[in-house]
Order: C-alpha cells, then structure tokens, then sequence
C-alpha cells in the first residue's frame, strides 16, 4: 500500500510540469498567432478579426472623419473671435460700427450679439437666446455621433470576442484537441476583434471629450458676453 501510494504521488507530482507545459504551449500559439497577424499587416488583421471588423473599421473611418471636420471647424472660429471689439464700440455709443463688424464674422458668439443688435429697439434677450440655440446646434453637431462609436465600438469587439470563441469551440467538438493551430486561430480572433473595438473606443473618446470642454468654455462665454451686451444696450437707452 505504502508503495502504491508512492506512485500516485510521484504520478501526480510528474503530471504538474507536463500541464502547466501544455498551458504554456496554448499561451504560445496564441502569441505566436497574434505576432504573424501584426507583421502581415492592416489587411492580415481585418481578416483574421472575423466580419465585426467591417463595421469596427467603418466606424474608425467616421471617426476620423468626424475629428478632422471638428478639428477644422474649431481651428477656424479662432481667427474671428472679435466679440470683444463688438462690446468696445457698443459701450462707446457706436452701436452701427459694432453691428457692421459683427455682420463680418461667422463665430458663434458673434453672432449671438448680432442678433441682440438687431432687435435691440425690440427684446434682445429673446433675440440671442434663440440665436444662441441655434449655434449651439452648430458647434454639437456630429458630436453625438463620435458619443454612438465610443459605446458601439467596444460591443462590436464583444460580439466579435463571442463568435471567435463560437468558432474555436466548434473546431474542438468536431476535430478534438488534435488541431491546437485552428483552435487558437478562433481565440486570436477574438482577441483581435476586443482590442479593435477598444481601440477605436479610446481613440475616439479623447477627441470627443476635447470638443465637448471647447463646447462647453464656449457656451459660458456665450452667456457672459450676451448678458454683457444687455447691460450696455440697458444703459445707452436709459
């Protein structure tokens, strides 16, 4: 009794490393697997990612496509911000000079003010809070968009994830465990099509967290001028 007993033990003392070997093979495959996809490139990966990389690589599209024009469109209003010269000329009297100038400029706050020009003899508050909805419309727009990609993106990585382990799963009912290659092709899938969605989540996010603080900065100054304006206009007609 006490040798068998001395056998099982030294059996199962020597099953350890031969599993823990054959894990560490798996982790190989899967690396190695993963290594040959990155060097054969953006085409080797979309392939190999399974189909949820078509809408993942058409959202990452949009996305780019969408920083670039916030990008542009941000950069542009920089060079006409001159809503303070506006206030200038309106708190010195020269109400026709302010209007001329603003009618020049395209930049949303400018623009505000103009519209509290032009009705001043009427209510110019109620003049530029509906022109302030309206540029506020314009400095969101496509934002709601990049928000739909960073909470589609990292889903469709998930759905990719499920159907790449449907696939491997497949494999080892049909064929056991005598094809390690096909079975970890079906998990580098899934692992390719997780770290996609995640990707174009992050890339996306930070772009978008950046135009929603310009946004932001820019509606409070919407307000700040636009109430300024009121107080001027208040104290020439008084």
């Amino acid at each position: 009794m006490l040798g068998s007993a001395t056998q099982r033990a030294c059996g199962a003392r020597g099953a350890g490393p031969d599993g823990n070997a054959s894990k560490g093979t798996a982790v190989a495959d899967v690396l190695t697997t993963l290594r040959d996809l990155i060097n054969g490139g953006l085409v080797g990966i979309l392939v190999k990612g399974g189909l949820v990389m078509i809408p993942l690589l058409i959202a990452s599209v949009l996305s780019l496509a969408v920083v670039l024009e916030r990008a542009f469109f941000w950069r542009r209003l920089r060079h006409q911000e001159n809503d303070t010269i506006i206030l200038q000329f309106v708190e010195a009297g020269n109400v026709e000079q302010a209007e001329k100038i603003a009618h020049d400029s395209a930049h949303p706050v400018v623009r505000v003010l103009l519209a509290g020009l032009e009705y001043r003899q009427l209510s110019p508050a109620i003049a530029m809070e509906a022109a302030a909805q309206a540029e506020l419309r314009r400095v969101k727009a496509y934002l709601p968009m990049l928000d739909t990609i960073i909470t589609l993106a990292p889903l469709l990585g998930l759905l990719g994830t499920i159907t790449g382990m449907i696939s491997a799963f497949g494999i080892v009912s049909e064929a056991g465990l005598g094809q390690p290659n096909a079975i970890t092709g079906g998990i580098a899938e899934a692992l390719i099509a997780t770290a996609s969605g995640i990707f174009v989540a992050i890339l996306t996010l930070l772009p978008y967290n950046y135009f929603r603080t310009k946004v932001e900065h820019l509606t409070d100054r919407m307000e700040e001028q636009a109430t300024r304006l009121e107080l001027f206009l208040c104290h020439r007609g008084s």
